[in-house]
């Protein structure tokens, strides 16, 4: 039986993502599914004709190319990691994709919905503000919905407070750019942002210590916790979640990908 190097390779890569889907569901004590997995594999083999000693010299190739490639693991494990986490965004997609009144960027009727999680006191969150505009510049048909996720430092949640009650008043955008552009958060940045962003301060501190504000502070974390979201900026687009400061190009070909979806 001769192997071609590209089968080979396809081999290898399946069975690096087998490899990685077995583990995960074993981990998970899934041992049915896992039992469903090689039944479906068996009958794959035997469909293709693939006798016992061919799968012996099968997956002989496949261990050797795996000792001598071991770089394809944890690509493969990370393709892994990112299907499980679309996985779990699915079912809360649409609640997610749902802001906080008023506390959207780019175009509030948008058709493409760009999801942001983010902490005024992340420093790259900071780094990611361009990018975002430069994406809402690019796409005149993206929302972009931030939700508030203060678990950097303890001058996270006032910051995050405020910039709801900036959203109330429909003054988010401008009080999101005033809390990135000037000093960490702190009493004084934070008065200095509200007063910028043209907001009624009475009224802000009143609004921020509302308990709809608490709960969706809550609510944003818990998406976090289900999501395995652990650090900010985290993004999703489209049924993709994504992490880190990742980029404009990456985001724009996220979104590009959601539009053609």
């Amino acid at each position: 039986m001769r192997f071609s190097p590209f089968l080979a390779l396809a081999l290898v890569i399946g069975a690096a993502g087998a490899a990685g889907g077995w583990w995960a569901m074993h981990s998970r004590g899934a041992e049915a599914q896992a039992a469903a997995a090689d039944a479906k594999l068996e009958s794959q083999l035997a469909d293709a004709g693939i006798n016992a000693r061919q799968r012996g010299a099968i997956e002989a190739l496949v261990r050797a190319y795996i000792l001598e490639h071991p770089e394809i693991l944890p690509e493969a494990m990370d393709k892994l990691q990112a299907r499980e986490a679309e996985a779990r965004l699915a079912p809360l997609r649409g609640a997610i994709e749902t802001p906080f009144p008023g506390a959207v960027l780019g175009n509030p009727a948008g058709k493409i919905t760009l999801v942001e999680f983010t902490d005024f006191a992340c420093t790259y969150c900071r780094s990611s503000v361009a990018d975002v505009e430069a994406l809402v510049g690019a796409n005149p048909d993206l929302k972009v919905v931030v939700r508030q996720l203060p678990i950097i430092a303890p001058e996270s949640e006032p910051a995050a407070r405020m910039g709801l009650a900036a959203a109330a008043q429909g003054r988010y955008a401008a009080f999101h750019k005033a809390m990135f552009s000037g000093a960490r958060p702190s009493a004084a940045s934070i008065s200095a942002a509200a007063q910028a962003a043209g907001l009624d301060s009475a009224g802000a501190d009143a609004f921020s210590r509302q308990p709809s504000v608490r709960q969706e502070l809550e609510r944003n974390l818990g998406f976090a916790r289900q999501l395995g979201i652990n650090g900010t900026p985290a993004w999703s687009v489209g049924g993709q979640l994504m992490t880190g400061a990742i980029g404009r190009e990456a985001l724009q070909q996220a979104v590009d990908a959601a539009r053609k979806g």
